[in-house]
């Protein structure tokens, strides 16, 4: 059997990494969040997020119900360059051949 358990699949935090969280003073599952990054992958913390509470309330010596799940945020949305480029020929290169045809049209 191997020796890693992994609590957050999308970020790979494992139970060592959390019982180090801890060890840390880390103890609010906001804290967890930020110091290992669980629950900001893909799954924005929906696998995860009561895997990683269970074991913090188990290590912490809390009640389960005594930790309540994290804020959730929106994930962030890369926005196109071409939204942000107002040249439409900028993107060409000095020598393209091409340039000064398509600046003149």
């Amino acid at each position: 059997m191997a020796g890693k358990i992994v609590l957050c699949r999308c970020e790979d935090v494992t139970l060592a990494d959390l019982e180090h969280c801890v060890s840390r003073g880390y103890r609010d599952i906001e804290e967890v969040k930020r110091y290992t990054g669980f629950g900001t992958g893909p799954c924005q913390g929906k696998e995860c997020l009561a895997a990683v509470a269970s074991q913090l309330a188990v290590l912490t010596d809390q009640p389960p119900a005594a930790i309540p799940p994290f804020t959730s945020r929106p994930p962030l949305a890369p926005t196109p360059l071409r939204l942000l480029a107002r040249d439409p020929g900028a993107h060409r290169f000095a020598d393209d051949p091409d340039r000064d045809r398509e600046r003149s049209e």
